[in-house]
């Protein structure tokens, strides 16, 4: 089997699911720490320490600010480390929850427990650093593989991820469409839309055309999904399950040859394709 037959049988496509990976189990054992203040805030309250009151206190919720920053960061760099084109993490958050946790431990050693200030700082350095060995810290390099051919990681980064918003808006509004065959097609099209990023993320120096490729047949599949079953959810029209049915053809066989295209490297042949689409979605009322 060559590389073209290959291409003509998508793999499942299943979008990243972020939210799982903040409810990993790396990050939680920051969120027990700070049940070990809970006795000594009680015991200030007993004893009427205001200082040791609002040491406590507050030593709990900046544990808790540092054990969700801490999650947030390790979410920030699987999803990182899954993609082979991104930018860095916008903001280090781990690095934030490791300064939050030794200046927190500093405090509470210092002002809650009474040691001397020394001390104080020592259990603040050793608090940092086993968040540094256990956590890491966070990347600050963006990545880029060869053949960007000028593109800088940002603009390509923000091309896959434009791309792979809207495939997860086809996948939601193919959610409220009832036709078990429109529905296997809309899922069919969005496997193959997947693979063109994946080989834009290969091949970053086709970024030029598969932006072209993406913004007129990728928008134009999500925009007559959205629109055809917010139709549906009115009125049944079997012309309007006609003409969807027509788009979703020409998309979907549109996506199998722009794969190819890409593969073949055939630009001429492709902004034809283009053209030829973007005449079909406008006369379908699409764009």
């Amino acid at each position: 089997m060559n590389k073209t037959e290959q291409l003509r049988k998508p793999k499942p496509y299943q979008k990243n699911n972020i939210q799982g990976l903040l409810h990993s189990s790396r990050g939680l054992l920051l969120y027990i720490l700070p049940l070990a203040l809970i006795p000594a805030a009680i015991l200030s309250f007993i004893y009427g320490d205001f200082i040791r009151i609002i040491t406590n206190i507050g030593g709990c919720a900046s544990y808790l600010l540092a054990a969700s920053l801490l999650r947030k960061g390790i979410s920030a760099q699987l999803e990182y480390q899954d993609k082979k084109i991104t930018r860095a993490p916008k903001w280090p958050l781990k690095t934030f929850a490791a300064i939050i946790v030794a200046a927190t431990t500093v405090g509470i050693a210092f002002i809650g427990a009474g040691n001397s200030f020394l001390v104080a700082i020592a259990f603040g350095l050793g608090a940092f650093a086993g968040m540094i060995l256990l956590y890491g810290l966070d990347p600050r390099q963006e990545k880029m593989i060869a053949g960007s051919h000028g593109y800088t990681a940002d603009e390509i980064s923000v091309t896959i991820d434009e791309a792979e918003a809207q495939i997860y808006g086809i996948e939601q509004a193919n959610k409220q469409i009832k036709n078990l065959s429109f529905n296997k097609r809309i899922r069919i099209i969005c496997e193959h839309a997947q693979e063109i990023v994946s080989m834009l993320e290969e091949n970053p120096g086709d970024i030029r055309r598969a932006r072209k490729f993406l913004n007129i047949y990728l928008d134009g599949a999500l925009k007559v999904t959205e629109g055809y079953a917010d139709m549906q959810r009115k009125h049944q029209s079997d012309q309007l399950s006609k003409n969807f049915e027509n788009v979703l053809h020409t998309i979907e066989s549109v996506f199998i040859e722009q794969k190819q295209k890409l593969l073949a490297d055939d630009v001429l042949d492709l902004d034809v394709q283009i053209e030829v689409l973007t005449a079909q979605l406008k006369h379908e009322g699409v764009v």
